[in-house]
C-alpha cells in the first residue's frame, strides 16, 4: 500500500470505484450462499476477510481479492476467473485463482476433500516468498474461518457438532489450519500477526497436538467410519 498520512481523511483515497464495483460484484455472486449448515449470508465471511486484510496493510487489488477470494471456486471456475479478470485485473485474478483449492464448472464435483488441502497447501509453500498478497488473503480467510469454528465450539448448543459442517470432519479440519498456520509462520510478510493468531487458536483447539499428531487421528477416524 502507498504511504499515506496518518489521520481521520485521506485525500487520496485507498479504496476507489473499482472497490465498490467488487462488492457489488461479489454481492451478486454470492446472492444465494449461506455460510455452512447456517442461516447466516456468505456476504458476511467475504466483508470478514476483507476487513482483516485491510487492518494487515491490504492494498486495492487485495481488498477486491478478498470480496472474491471464493468466487471462482464456488461459482464457475476458470469462466468466473476470466469474468474477474475482465472486471478487475490480472493481480486480483492471480491471487483469487491462488486462493482456490479448485477451479471446476458451476456444480462439478471437485474432488476429494484431503487430496485438495494437500495441494492447496503444496501450492502455498511453493510461492510464499514471492505471492505476499496471496498470503495476506489466503491467512485472512483461514483466521475468520477457524475464529467462527471456535466461537461456535463455546456455544452450548452447537460444540463439536460444528465439525459436521466439514468434509474433513473434527481431526481433518484441525489438522488443516495446523498446516496453514505452520506454513504461514515460516514466511515474512503482512500475515505475520494473522499467523501467530491463527497458531494460537489452533492450538488451544487442537490440544497442542502437531500437524502430523492431527492427520494420524483423522486417517484414523476415517478407518473407523463404516463405509
Amino acid at each position: 500500500m502507498d504511504a499515506v498520512e496518518v489521520g481521520d481523511t485521506t485525500d487520496s483515497p485507498i479504496l476507489t470505484e473499482r472497490f465498490d464495483q467488487a462488492l457489488a460484484y461479489a454481492l451478486h455472486v454470492h446472492r444465494c450462499d449461506l455460510r455452512k449448515s447456517t442461516a447466516v449470508p456468505y456476504a458476511g465471511h467475504l466483508l470478514g476477510v476483507c476487513s482483516i486484510v485491510l487492518e494487515n496493510g491490504g492494498n486495492e487489488d487485495e481488498a477486491i481479492a478478498a470480496l472474491l477470494h471464493d468466487a471462482a471456486e464456488d461459482h464457475g471456475g476458470h469462466e468466473q476467473l476470466e469474468a474477474i479478470a475482465a472486471r478487475f485485473g490480472p493481480e486480483v485474478t492471480q491471487i483469487v485463482a491462488e486462493c482456490s483449492d479448485a477451479l471446476v464448472e458451476e456444480g462439478a464435483d471437485k474432488g476429494e476433500w484431503l487430496a485438495r488441502k494437500q495441494w492447496y497447501i503444496a501450492r502455498l509453500r511453493s510461492i510464499g516468498a514471492v505471492r505476499p498478497g496471496t498470503m495476506l488473503v489466503s491467512a485472512a480467510d483461514k483466521l475468520y474461518n477457524l475464529r467462527s469454528i471456535h466461537a461456535d465450539l463455546r456455544r452450548p448448543e452447537v460444540g463439536d457438532a460444528v465439525f459436521k459442517r466439514f468434509s474433513g470432519s473434527k481431526w481433518g479440519t484441525l489438522w488443516y489450519y495446523r498446516t496453514l498456520a505452520d506454513l504461514y509462520s515460516g514466511f515474512a510478510g503482512r500475515h505475520a500477526s494473522i499467523a501467530t493468531n491463527l497458531a494460537e487458536l489452533i492450538g488451544e483447539m487442537g490440544g497442542g497436538r502437531s500437524s502430523d499428531e492431527l492427520l494420524a487421528l483423522h486417517e484414523a477416524s476415517r478407518a473407523s467410519t463404516p463405509g
